[in-house]
């Protein structure tokens, strides 16, 4: 079985980042899990920014192409974790499912000491994807030049992929992957 990855909201909410961890877990890289709270916070936060019915087409596809991917029954040990409040559904979720790491770019929000105890440890997507890189080099160079020939509206380069990913967020990757290319 691939390698579990609980992915947090604001990990899959810019539209560049979400598409290349929705490509590699596709490829097999690793196992995208989140949960209803994650998928509602997402679908809501989307709703805000392309409207509501986009929002829920794009959770809704994400659902149905890895139904594998919910975590249920996590929520009776959301008042037991000692992260950020605000986040503690997540970790919670994370716990139930045996998830590995949490992607997220709120590290804050995932302190050492609420982690530990589970032997889980919160990464962030820059780092995630260096670490599929390093592991999937051809096939994650493959992933983000596959998705960027996909786009047809703009269309869009690898480089100018990689931009988006660069103003994403994830900076450190783009770079990388743009060594890669070279």
């Amino acid at each position: 079985m691939s390698f579990p990855a609980f992915l947090d909201t604001c990990t899959i909410f810019g539209a560049a980042v979400n598409d290349l961890f929705l490509e590699l877990a596709e490829e097999g890289s690793y196992r995208p899990l989140w949960s209803s709270h994650v998928l509602g916070e997402l679908e809501s936060n989307l709703a805000d920014r392309i409207g509501a019915q986009p929002a829920s087409d794009r959770v809704n596809a994400m659902r149905d192409a890895f139904p594998d991917a919910l975590v249920t029954e996590y929520e009776l040990l959301i008042p037991s974790m000692t992260n950020d409040p605000k986040d503690r559904h997540v970790l919670a979720a994370a716990v139930r499912a045996n998830a590995e790491v949490i992607v997220t770019f709120n590290l804050r929000d995932f302190g050492d000491e609420a982690l530990a105890p589970y032997d889980i440890t919160a990464i962030h997507p820059d780092e995630f994807l260096l670490d599929q890189l390093d592991l999937y080099p051809e096939l994650t160079v493959k992933s983000v030049e596959h998705i960027a020939e996909g786009y047809e509206s703009p269309p869009m380069t690898t480089l100018d992929f990689l931009e988006k990913l660069e103003r994403g967020g994830v900076p450190k990757f783009a770079e990388a992957i743009r060594g890669a290319l070279s």
